[in-house]
């Protein structure tokens, strides 16, 4: 059975791949990989330490294993691309097999989320030119958060962003978590980059599915791209917030509406908005 190391196991999206990968193919062919181990005990497998910084950390992490999934890292776009180049070269110095990348979707220029499509796309091709076998998603956006913030919404009043009419191809983590236990243990899907995303949908019809499953009242109110990202930006920081503000202004702009190839790598249809809202809301009791 072939060994598999995830990389940012302590996050969102790393930890549900663990947890995916396990159910599938069992804990004792689970490496996780996280900054802070401790963070990431609980998740019942090996975790080794693995800042993206340093080369020398992901040399001694990756020893012994097949595959590497690299959760595509969170830091400022001019410092991602050689972080991701740290993981890839210590693949080949410890002869691993292949390299799955969860990269995004989105527009590679036009707003100020597209630097960090760019730094994306310089790693895809880094992952292309390492010699090894591998396969790319690229992640529409997780719903996840906005179902986390519901009740701060409903302090605000609803849902207020600079979307406008455009439309979003939401997925899930727990969809996105399926979709690479297939990517790294089904070789047919090998040497290809896939576009993981649900159905496509306005803020005006997130907001109506979250209503009527959470039984409340959350209508959807567009505002500016340059009033919501400075919105963004006060509450979250510079960096962070002009990112939120780029994406947002994205999906208004249409770049984040198109083809999924998610039926092809699952061998399924995506879950519909209202079963992941549902699913969610399960999980959240």
């Amino acid at each position: 059975m072939m060994k598999i190391a995830v990389t940012a196991a302590s996050g969102s999206l790393g930890s549900a791949i663990v947890k995916e990968l396990v159910q599938k193919t069992g804990a004792d062919n689970v490496l996780g990989i996280a900054r802070t181990p401790e963070k990431a005990q609980s998740l019942g497998v090996e975790i080794r330490k693995g800042d993206y910084n340093s080369y020398a950390d992901f040399v001694k992490a990756l020893e012994g294993m097949d595959a590497v999934l690299i959760v595509s890292g969170m830091d400022h776009p001019d410092k991602r691309i050689q972080q991701h180049r740290n993981i890839i070269e210590a693949a080949k110095e410890n002869g691993l097999k292949k390299i799955v990348y969860t990269s995004i979707y989105g527009a590679e220029e036009g707003n100020a989320f597209s630097p960090v499509v760019g730094s994306n796309r310089q790693t895809e091709l880094d992952i292309k030119d390492s010699g090894l076998q591998w396969a790319i998603g690229r992640n529409g956006i997780y719903i996840e958060p906005d179902l986390e913030y519901i009740d701060t919404y409903e302090k605000e009043g609803g849902i207020i962003n600079s979307a406008a009419d455009g439309k979003c191809a939401y997925t899930s983590r727990t969809e996105l978590a399926f979709a690479y236990f297939k990517l790294l243990t089904d070789d047919t899907l090998t040497g290809k980059t896939y576009n993981l995303l649900g159905e496509s949908l306005t803020q005006y019809q997130l907001a109506e599915a979250i209503s009527k499953t959470y039984a409340i009242n959350l209508p959807y109110k567009p505002i500016s791209v340059e009033a919501y990202t400075q919105q963004r930006q006060a509450a979250l920081g510079e960096f962070l917030g002009t990112v939120i503000g780029g994406i947002y202004e994205g999906i208004r702009s249409g770049k984040f509406d198109g083809h999924s190839d998610y039926k092809t790598v699952a061998g399924r249809e995506h879950q519909s908005l209202h079963d992941m809202i549902r699913s969610f809301k399960s999980l959240s009791k």
